[in-house]
C-alpha cells in the first residue's frame, strides 16, 4: 500500500476471534437480504479485495508530493476526481470494512475533504449470464447493483457510465445497471466471462449536520473512530424485466391473517393488470394452506392468508411463518418473479397496571422490557462486524443472559442482525442515527428547547429517517422507534415524532431517549448514571416510563483493553478495582431498577452497555468479546429475581461470577 502524508489513527492490537478468521475468500458471504430471498444463482457478492485511492486537493498539500501512479486507471481518475487533485494513498482494501478499520487492511483516516475512490471488475451472476432470454417473461433481464451502506456521499459508475448517487451513511440503496452493462467493450456484455468495471467515489465529512452517530474526527470519551466509505455488503442481483421490489406485510393476531402487499418495478405501464399473485405458507419449504388471488390493475396487489390456530411470536416463543410469493403472467401462465420471505404474528401495544401505570404489552400480556445498550462497535471492524457469525454470537449472549430486548444505539445494522433477533425472540428499540448540533440538554424538565436547523439539513435528516424505517419495517422484532437520543441533533421534535407516529402505528415511539421531553410519543425516558432513577412527577402518567440508560459500571480487564496505555479509560462512577466489586455494582443497579418497577411502575430498563468500546471499559463483555465480566447465568438469575418476578427481599449472590473472581 502506498501511503504518503496520510493522517494515522490508533492501531490497537485488540482483535476478536471472528476477526482473526476473516480472509479474502470468506468475508461476508451470506445472502444480505433475508426478508426478500431469491435463488442462490440470482445473486453474487462483490465483497472482497478492491483497488482504492484517496485523492486530496493539490492546493491543500504542502510540500508537493512525488507523483506515483495509483492502481486505478488514469481514464477513471480523470472521470471521477478531475485534474486538480493528488493521490495521497492507494492500494488494496477489503470490502466491506471501513477504511479506518484494521480488517480493511488499510487503517488510515479519511479527511473531510478527501475523495475515496474504489475500483474493481466483476462478472455477472450465474442466472443473468446463463439464462438471459428476451422472450421469456421470467428470465432475467435486469441487473441491480446493491449497496447495503456507504458512509456518506456515494457516486457510482459502471463501465464509466454514471449510474447514480446516494447521500446517507446508514441505509441501503440500489441502482439498475443494465444499460451500463451494454457499454462494455465486449461484444457479448452478458457472457459469464465478460468483465465490467465498477467505480465508487465517496466523500465523508464526519461533521456538520451529517448523521454519523458516535463517529468523530477526534476520538475520546463517548466518541469513537470514524468509519468511512463502504461498510456493509455490496452485491449484484439478476432480475426479470418486471420484478418484486419490496413487500409490506401486516398481521392480525386475532383473526390469524397475514396480508402481503407488493411493490413491483420494471415492465410496461399497467402491466400489473395481467398478473396474478400466489401466497403460500411454508413448512420446511413445502406449501401449507395455499391461497390465490387475481389482481386487476395497480402496482400494489394485496393478498391474504388466514392461519388456523395461529402461533404468536414472543421472546419465550419466537415462532416465524415462512412465506413464498409468486407473480404469474396470466397470458402465458409463466412465473414472472418468486420470492421467499417470513413474518410473525405479534402485536405491540400498551396496558395499564393495577396502580394506573402504563406498561408495554406484547400480544395479550404486559411485558417488562429489559435489555442492554448495544452500540455495535468492534475493535477490528469498527462499525462493521467481522462476520455474520460475530453478530449472531453477540445476540446469543444477550439472549442467554436473560435479556428480552436490545436497544440498538444510533446505528443501523445489516439485515441479518434483525433477522437473528426475530429468530431468537429479542425485542428491539431502534434509534435513528444522530448528528448535527443540538439544544441545551434539559432531560425531562419542563419547557424543553429544540435546536434550529437549516431547512436543507432537516430535509436530509427526514429522508434518512424514512429510509431507515422503510428498510427495517419488515422485522417483527422492532417494538420501539427512538427519534432522538438525549439532545443530540434534537430539532423539530414535535414534527419529527408526529411523522413517525403517523408513519407506523404498529409500534411505539420514543421521541427522545433521555433527551429534552416535549410530552409527545408513547414513552417518557430517563437516563441516569450509574444508579437508575426516574422523577416522581404526575406529568408522566400518560406515558410508559422507562430508564433508557443506566449502569455503565466499569472494570479494566487486563489484556483485553483497546488502548491500555490511555489514562482516560473510563466508566460511569468508580472503576471497580476487582471483578467482585464490579459484580456487586451491577447487581445493586439491577436490584434498584426492580425497586423502581414496583414503586413507580417503571416499564423497562436499558443497561449500559453490552461491550467495552474503545476507551470505555463499562461493558459486560470486553471489546474483543473474549471475556464476560459477569456470568450470563448470573445476569439471567438477577433479571428473573428482580425484574421479571418482583422479588424484593434478600440479596442474590452471583455465584458463578464471584467464584471466578
Amino acid at each position: 500500500m502506498g501511503n504518503v502524508n496520510s493522517k494515522q489513527i490508533l492501531k490497537s492490537d485488540l482483535v476478536t476471534d471472528f476477526g482473526a478468521e476473516v480472509t479474502v475468500n470468506n468475508v461476508w458471504q451470506e445472502y444480505p437480504r433475508p426478508q426478500l430471498r431469491r435463488s442462490p444463482e440470482s445473486w453474487k457478492t462483490l465483497n472482497g479485495l478492491w483497488n482504492f485511492s484517496i485523492y486530496r486537493s493539490s492546493a491543500a498539500i504542502s510540500p508537493p508530493l512525488p507523483v506515483t501512479p495509483p492502481k486505478i486507471p488514469d481514464d477513471v481518475v480523470k472521470l471521477v476526481v478531475g485534474n486538480d487533485t493528488t493521490c495521497v494513498t492507494w492500494g488494496k482494501i477489503l470490502v466491506p470494512f471501513p477504511i479506518e478499520s484494521r480488517l480493511s487492511r488499510v487503517q488510515v483516516a479519511l479527511e473531510p475533504s478527501d475523495a475515496l475512490v474504489y475500483e474493481r471488475s466483476f462478472t455477472l451472476p450465474v442466472r443473468l449470464a446463463s439464462e438471459f432470454d428476451p422472450g421469456n417473461p421470467g428470465a432475467p433481464k435486469r441487473a441491480i447493483l446493491h449497496f447495503e451502506a456507504v458512509d456518506y456521499h456515494a457516486h457510482v459508475w459502471v463501465n464509466q457510465q454514471p449510474v447514480g448517487t446516494h447521500a446517507g451513511g446508514n441505509t441501503r440503496f440500489s441502482f439498475d445497471i443494465t444499460s451500463a452493462l451494454l457499454a462494455s467493450k465486449s461484444k457479448d456484455p452478458f457472457a459469464p466471462t465478460t468483465e465490467h468495471q465498477l467505480v465508487v467515489k465517496v466523500y465523508d465529512k464526519t461533521g456538520g449536520y451529517q448523521l454519523r452517530g458516535k463517529q468523530t474526527l477526534k476520538t475520546g470519551g463517548i466518541y469513537y473512530t470514524r468509519a468511512s466509505g463502504i461498510w456493509q455488503s455490496v452485491w449484484i442481483e439478476a432480475l426479470p424485466e418486471r420484478y418484486i421490489e419490496s413487500l409490506q406485510i401486516t398481521t392480525d393476531i386475532y383473526s390469524g391473517t397475514i396480508s402481503v402487499g407488493t411493490n413491483m418495478a420494471g415492465g410496461a405501464p399497467n402491466s400489473g393488470r395481467n398478473e396474478e399473485r400466489t401466497l403460500e405458507i411454508l413448512n420446511e419449504d413445502k406449501p401449507l394452506n395455499p391461497a390465490f388471488i387475481a389482481v386487476s390493475g395497480g402496482e400494489q396487489g394485496l393478498i391474504s392468508v388466514k392461519v388456523e390456530n395461529p402461533k404468536l411470536w414472543s421472546p419465550s416463543s419466537p415462532f416465524l411463518y415462512e412465506l413464498r410469493l409468486t407473480i404469474v403472467d396470466q397470458a402465458t401462465g409463466s412465473a414472472i418473479d418468486t420470492v421467499a420471505t417470513y413474518t410473525a404474528l405479534r402485536k405491540i401495544g400498551k396496558s395499564i397496571d393495577k396502580k394506573g401505570n402504563l406498561q408495554f404489552k406484547l400480544n395479550h400480556d404486559s411485558i417488562f422490557h429489559w435489555g442492554p445498550l448495544d452500540q455495535g462497535w468492534w475493535p477490528d471492524g469498527l462499525l462493521t462486524p467481522p462476520s455474520e457469525a460475530a453478530m449472531r454470537a453477540d445476540l446469543a449472549f444477550i439472549k442467554h443472559a436473560g435479556f428480552n430486548m436490545v436497544r440498538k444505539h444510533i446505528k443501523v445494522e445489516p439485515a441479518a442482525w434483525y433477522y437473528e433477533c426475530d429468530r431468537l425472540g429479542l425485542l428491539v428499540w431502534q434509534d435513528q442515527v444522530s448528528g448535527g448540533p443540538g439544544p441545551t440538554w434539559t432531560h425531562l424538565a419542563q419547557f424543553p428547547q429544540d435546536k434550529t436547523w437549516p431547512e436543507e439539513d432537516h430535509e436530509q435528516w427526514m429522508r434518512e429517517l424514512d429510509e431507515m424505517m422503510a428498510q427495517l419495517s419488515h422485522f417483527p422484532c422492532i417494538a420501539v422507534w427512538t427519534v432522538f437520543n438525549e439532545a443530540w441533533g434534537q430539532h423539530r421534535t414535535l414534527e419529527a415524532t408526529n411523522h413517525v407516529l403517523q408513519k407506523d402505528s404498529t409500534r411505539l415511539v420514543n421521541s427522545a431517549s433521555g433527551g429534552n421531553f416535549f410530552m409527545i410519543g408513547d414513552i417518557a425516558d430517563q437516563h441516569s448514571y450509574p444508579a437508575p432513577s426516574f422523577p416522581a412527577d404526575a406529568r408522566f402518567k400518560p406515558f410508559i416510563k422507562v430508564v433508557g440508560e443506566f449502569g455503565g459500571h466499569a472494570y479494566r480487564t487486563i489484556g483485553h483493553i483497546y488502548d491500555p496505555n490511555n489514562s482516560k479509560n473510563w466508566g460511569y462512577g468508580r472503576i471497580a478495582p476487582t471483578i467482585g466489586e464490579y459484580t456487586i455494582q451491577v447487581q445493586t443497579s439491577i436490584k434498584q431498577l426492580g425497586e423502581l418497577k414496583r414503586r413507580q411502575g417503571i416499564a423497562g430498563g436499558v443497561y449500559t452497555q453490552l461491550t467495552d468500546v474503545e476507551i470505555e471499559v463499562n461493558g459486560i463483555l470486553t471489546y474483543d468479546r473474549k471475556r464476560s465480566k459477569i456470568d450470563a447465568d448470573d445476569l439471567r438469575h438477577l433479571a428473573e429475581r428482580y425484574l421479571y418476578n418482583d422479588v424484593d427481599e434478600g440479596t442474590f449472590e452471583c455465584r458463578k461470577s464471584l467464584k471466578e473472581a
